[in-house]
């Protein structure tokens, strides 16, 4: 069931991202409606993810 769960949430992902390109290239105004949707969900599960608090890895050895 997880599988069908991830499976729907690629083919919604892939489709949001031609609709992106299709919209770049001059679409219908459903297109343009969808892509931008896409654009916002995707800023925010990218304020989402840096709000986590994850640290960047430390470059170099400091002799651990």
């Amino acid at each position: 069931m997880a599988g069908v769960v991830l499976l729907g949430l690629l083919v919604l992902a892939a489709a949001g991202a031609v609709c992106v390109v299709w919209a770049a290239r001059g679409a219908p105004r459903g297109v343009r409606a969808v892509a931008a949707v896409t654009i916002v969900a995707g800023e925010v599960l990218q304020q989402l993810d840096a709000g986590r608090g994850r640290r960047p890895k430390r470059s170099g050895g400091d002799g651990d």
